[in-house]
């Protein structure tokens, strides 16, 4: 059995992309279209949720439109599916993204290579969460693991701004 292709981003690469404020994609740049594997017209008016890999949890998605909400900025580590069925992994900011009359115009993300030590660690804590998520029902799923992940950073003694920006220094 072949197993998924990983494809690991440059340093450089910066993957960008906005969207409606339902999560439908109004922008992609070319770098996300060639990593992901899509063409332009099979992402504009899309869910975000296309390049979502069965791998992340549900509760992280949870925790991020959480923090978008209460009008924060999400950063966090994302595995992503492409069009082949490959993956990438991501170090994401995501912020709400308004016009100038102050109305929310949707979200703007800028994803780039993560730390791969990090990801180590995230790794094993979402695979955690989706065993929570698996043995919950699918309404509280979602809830169970982004409280569990968050019991996590609790037990760190730090927030999870300052637990995400801990792990982007680990050495790799």
């Amino acid at each position: 059995m072949k197993h998924p292709e990983e494809i690991r981003l440059d340093s450089d690469d910066l993957i960008v992309s906005k969207t409606d404020p339902k999560g439908k994609i109004t922008y992609a740049n070319r770098r996300f279209m060639e990593i992901a594997g899509y063409s332009e017209p099979e992402l504009l008016g899309k869910p975000h949720n296309l390049i979502r890999h069965e791998d992340m949890p549900r509760g992280v998605f949870r925790f991020l439109w959480k923090t978008l909400q209460e009008d924060e900025e999400f950063f966090g580590y994302v595995k992503n599916r492409t069009a082949t069925g490959g993956y990438y992994w991501v170090f994401a900011n995501i912020t709400p993204d308004y016009t100038y009359e102050s109305t929310l115009a949707g979200y703007f993300s800028v994803r780039r290579r993560p730390n791969f030590a990090a990801v180590a660690q995230v790794s094993d804590w979402y695979r955690q969460m989706r065993a929570i998520e698996a043995q919950e029902t699918a309404s509280r799923a979602p809830e169970a693991s982004m409280q569990w992940l968050l019991e996590q950073v609790r037990q760190q003694g730090c927030s999870y701004k300052d637990l995400v920006n801990q792990l982007e220094e680990l050495p790799e």
